[in-house]
């Protein structure tokens, strides 16, 4: 893949030698769990959309990509959590098209720790690390804050990556599903892929998004995402908060149990902090009789282990 350097500012060239797989594959999952209640089960594969910038970070990404470029910048400046799947993946995008990139990661006593494996990736990608105390970290944007975080000339990109180019951006996920599912299955961290996912949509169908993070706060956020990208509400949705397992990066005994015994069904490993909780709540969901029969599921893979 052609990357830039410094003397080659990064541009839309260097976004296309990406060579991403879109659409991206859509699987049938014989599953009886879903079979025996007359319901069809699909497995949407946006973790084969490219080995770096795997599922939904290619899609919300991407258009965030092209705006630095287009803005002349060389710096990216974005922000998550220790075990952030976005900071790995901004990390990535650095290296391949040349942008310098900054993660401010939530947590200053991490500083003192060895990094875990995520972490460990992004610094081998290039990506300084900036750890903060929480309580900056809960403040990022507020303009005092975020000034001291971000040089003026980055280009910063939220949380996630969900912002309204990004919610734009995964309209074509639910342009590729359009016609084939009746009920879309997808993890929510920050909302940006269900918000862009329902609006693609246009009506042919619903999603129901699974919240990886306690504190039902991400209805609001996912409306706000959808004021900005699309200038109201788009598209049918709903959240089920029952499967967070306690929150971000915390997995339980049954989801475990679950992902386990969905591997060795279907020869697919899991992601377990996004994709294992939305298969557990979504099979939770047909085992409970959620569905009328002859419904067609797909659940979107956003991510690889």
């Amino acid at each position: 893949m052609d990357g830039v350097t410094s003397d080659n500012p990064p541009g839309t060239a260097g976004l296309s030698a990406l060579r991403p797989q879109l659409p991206s594959p859509l699987v049938e999952a014989a599953d009886e769990r879903f079979a025996r209640r007359g319901l069809r089960l699909l497995l949407k594969r946006d973790d084969l959309i490219h080995p770096d910038l795997p599922g939904n970070k290619w899609r919300k990404l991407e258009p965030n990509l092209r705006a630095a470029a287009a803005a002349g910048a060389d710096t990216l400046v974005t922000f998550g959590g220790a075990y952030s799947n976005h900071l790995r993946a901004t990390a990535a995008a650095g290296r391949l098209l040349g942008f310098r990139t900054v993660g401010v990661v939530r947590g200053d006593e991490l500083a003192d720790r060895p990094l875990n494996p995520s972490l460990a990736r992004c610094a081998a990608d290039g990506m300084r690390l900036r750890f903060v105390d929480r309580g900056t970290y809960r403040r990022k944007a507020e303009p005092e804050v975020a000034a001291a975080l971000a040089p003026a000339d980055a280009f910063v990109i939220p949380e996630g990556g969900s912002n309204a180019a990004a919610a734009r951006g995964c309209t074509l996920l639910g342009r590729e599903l359009r016609g084939i599912a009746d009920v879309v299955a997808v993890a929510c961290g920050t909302g940006g892929t269900l918000a862009g996912l329902a609006a693609g949509l246009a009506g042919s169908g619903r999603v129901i998004g699974f919240p990886v993070l306690k504190g039902g706060f991400l209805g609001e956020e996912i409306l706000r995402l959808q004021q900005e990208a699309f200038a109201g509400r788009q598209g049918e949705w709903s959240l089920d908060e029952r499967f967070h397992c306690g929150g971000y990066a915390k997995t339980s005994p049954e989801l475990e149990s679950f992902a386990a015994d969905f591997e060795s069904r279907h020869g697919l490993p899991l992601e377990r902090l996004y994709v294992a909780k939305m298969l557990y709540g979504l099979t939770t969901l047909a085992e409970e009789g959620a569905f009328a029969p002859g419904t067609t599921l797909a659940a979107v893979v956003t991510g690889t282990p």
